[in-house]
């Protein structure tokens, strides 16, 4: 008789292999389960879509008619945008191809004008200027100034240098002594666009914004320069506007208690319908004249070259000294210090 010891293993290990393939065989009626049951779903989720994608088909072979009308209100719709764009188009040309200094104007009455305001300005300065007068006004129309007028301008469309507009933006936004102290040594006549719309001191807030990107004292501490504006309840201008050169420029006898110092300035030219107003500078300074006529102080990249850096007179080193260099808010590789944050 076999020993109790040897017969136990072996009845043991029985038991747990028949255990084994009992449950390996019920894991594998599950699995063929869940996949049938997959493909069955799957089978009928098909079957449904077939039945709707037939019955849009059926739907679109009986909606003849409609379709036939939707494509035809589709093209009508076309043509008539076409039509009206292309009418659109030329009216614009028409409008675009009229000299952009030349203007039409309705009166209150209905009677529709010509406003030749620009251009008579500037062949006003043309003929009663001396060739080499130098005028200041906003960049803006430095080209147009340069072209019509053939006068020297102080900054155009091409002036890349943001300090030097920054410094034409404080002489015109900026007290009316201390900018005549400025534009003595730089300009003849200053030039501005009146009449309302986009003139000069609809644009004088941007103007009073980039003096102060760059000169940090023009609106001391408010990068916004919101000292400089005109009171939108009452329409009546802030201390600074109302004090600065441009206002009183704009205003000078046209409106109430507005006038230009007339040490400092004279009314040279106002156009017809007010559009431009030229002024004369007065006791401009012949030594910065003549300083800057000198060709030995343009600081040209090369003799007799087109391209020249340029330099202010001398006697600006006051006005100069109070700049702070302009940087974009962008570059993040030059580290800023505690007053620009």
């Amino acid at each position: 008789m076999p020993e109790a010891g040897e017969g136990t293993p072996a009845n043991g290990s029985g038991a747990g292999g028949a255990k084994s393939s009992t449950a390996s065989a019920s894991s594998t009626r599950e699995t063929k389960d869940s996949e049938t049951q997959v493909e069955a779903a799957y089978s009928a989720l098909r079957k449904e879509f077939q039945e709707c994608v037939e019955s849009i088909m059926e739907l679109y072979q009986e909606s003849l008619l409609q379709r036939q009308v939707a494509a035809g209100l589709l093209l009508f719709i076309f043509c008539v945008c076409g039509v009206e764009f292309i009418s659109y188009c030329f009216h614009v040309a028409e409008r675009l191809s009229q000299p952009s200094i030349v203007q039409k104007m309705r009166r209150p009455s209905g009677e529709e004008v010509l406003v030749d305001d620009y251009r008579e300005a500037y062949w006003w300065l043309k003929e009663n200027t001396t060739h080499d007068a130098r005028v200041l006004a906003w960049w803006d129309y430095g080209y147009q100034i340069n072209g019509v007028a053939n006068r020297t301008t102080l900054a155009d469309g091409n002036t890349w240098n943001h300090e030097h507009i920054a410094l034409l933006g404080r002489c015109l936004t900026g007290p009316e002594r201390a900018s005549h102290e400025v534009i003595r040594h730089l300009a003849d006549y200053v030039l501005i666009w009146a009449g309302g719309g986009g003139d000069d001191l609809a644009k004088s807030s941007h103007m009073a914004r980039i003096a102060t990107s760059v000169y940090k004292d023009h609106c001391l501490g408010d990068a916004s320069c919101s000292s400089y504006r005109v009171n939108r309840t009452t329409g009546e201008p802030t201390p600074m506007m109302a004090g600065s050169l441009l206002w009183k420029l704009h205003g000078h006898n046209l409106t109430k208690d507005v006038k230009v110092d007339s040490q400092l300035f004279e009314e040279a030219y106002t156009s017809r319908w007010g559009f431009v107003r030229v002024f004369r500078v007065l006791n401009v300074s012949q030594e910065s004249r003549s300083w800057a006529g000198d060709a030995t102080n343009w600081k040209c990249d090369a003799p007799g070259s087109w391209y020249c850096q340029g330099q202010y007179p001398p006697a600006l080193a006051s006005t100069l000294i109070k700049k702070k260099a302009f940087q974009q808010l962008e570059d993040f590789n030059v580290h800023g210090d505690k007053e620009d944050e």
